[in-house]
């Protein structure tokens, strides 16, 4: 098993300490340490890529388990949000749901013979949901009683809300044509 490889399995095995940290509240700073290590996990994800591609490592394995990775990494930080963070469960399944939805239209695709690559949406998905799992760190470790954290913690989900609403709806729209029976 080469190194990228090895990374995205090290990224799976941290969600359960993740986990531990961001729920038991007997841990010292266990907000802070949830943190710690929810963006060691996330740094894992950029080497991997990084490692596999510059060296030519890239696999069938990778190509795989990297991206179900992120999302187990996301999903457990967005589940774990609801009864730690008041996140409203409407807001995580909206979030899951488009996740299976864009993982299943990338199933069909390939059945298809046809990848579908991450666009400018997507991307802006990714990028709003991870600064807002960052801030939810430091929002729940530093200001959950000053206002203004408060109102940036909102505004912040209802943008992850909206990116990734509109991302979802564009990825169905672009490959509708992958729902017809021809």
């Amino acid at each position: 098993m080469n190194l990228p490889n090895k990374l995205t399995l090290l990224r799976v095995a941290m969600i359960p300490l993740f986990l531990v940290l961001l729920l038991v509240e007997s841990i010292p700073l266990h907000f802070l340490w949830a943190f710690i290590v929810y963006a060691a996990a996330c740094i894992t994800d950029t080497l991997d890529g990084h490692i596999a591609r510059s060296r030519g490592l890239v696999t069938d394995f990778g190509k795989l388990m990297d991206p179900l990775a992120d999302k187990l990494l996301v999903m457990a930080a967005l589940v774990a949000f609801i009864p730690v963070a008041g996140v409203p469960v409407w807001v995580v399944v909206v979030i899951l749901a488009r996740e299976f939805m864009v993982t299943s239209l990338r199933l069909i695709a390939a059945g298809k013979g046809v990848v579908i690559a991450a666009d400018r949406w997507g991307k802006i998905k990714t990028v709003s949901q991870m600064i807002w799992i960052n801030y939810t760190f430091l929002y729940l470790w530093l200001g959950q009683e000053i206002a203004l954290c408060r109102v940036l913690f909102y505004i912040g989900m209802g943008i992850v809300v909206f990116t990734t609403v509109m991302s979802g709806a564009n990825y169905m729209i672009k490959n509708r044509e992958l729902f017809s029976e021809r």
